[in-house]
């Protein structure tokens, strides 16, 4: 079975991630996204971040029962802060059967060469790489052989977005699946 790994903060989902999850596991060769829920992204300052199992909450309500996404919590137990290299060796111990690869975007591959072991990543894993706004395209490793790059949709909004837009008590119902946003409401998320 190939996987996609489609790692976020998630803070909070919103539709933009899953249109990509479900492009990427309905128009490429990818069986499954799992969607990897980050306790702390080495590039992202902490405290605007929900508590790591809330995160997990709103991503497990945005794909509801669709069995060909996954929420998961895998790096919850990995040293901190989380780096996808470690990640990788961990799965790939505990999930032997299982063919990795990342879902990025092409923002993150215009960075990749700062990520932690990036050699050896794009050595073992094949990479799936989503179009986004203000992006050249992934630089230098845009026609690498395991750079796959995939004409997803391109959406402009991102957590940080619907973050202040709750702050200053505008309505983002359309922005976040409905269960997302039904329970961020009734938490006072984000307020």
């Amino acid at each position: 079975m190939k996987v996609g790994l489609f790692f976020g903060t998630y803070n909070p989902v919103h539709v933009g991630h899953m249109v990509i999850a479900n492009y990427m596991v309905e128009y490429t060769d990818l069986d499954q996204v799992w969607m990897v829920v980050t306790p702390q992204n080495p590039f992202k300052q902490k405290q605007s971040i929900l508590k790591d199992y809330d995160r997990l909450h709103l991503v497990r309500l945005a794909i509801g029962d669709d069995p060909k996404l996954v929420a998961s919590d895998i790096e919850f137990s990995l040293p901190q802060p989380s780096y996808t290299a470690t990640t990788l060796v961990y799965l790939k111990e505990k999930f032997p059967d299982k063919d990795f690869a990342l879902i990025m975007g092409a923002d993150n591959l215009n960075h990749f060469h700062k990520w932690k072991n990036h050699d050896e990543i794009i050595k073992n894993y094949e990479l799936y790489v989503y179009p986004r706004m203000d992006s050249n395209e992934g630089g230098e490793l845009r026609h690498h052989y395991k750079v796959n790059y995939v004409e997803a949709p391109v959406m402009k909004i991102s957590s940080s977005f619907i973050r202040k837009a709750i702050k200053e008590g505008k309505s983002v119902n359309h922005y976040m699946p409905s269960e997302v946003a039904k329970y961020v409401d009734e938490m006072n998320f984000y307020r």
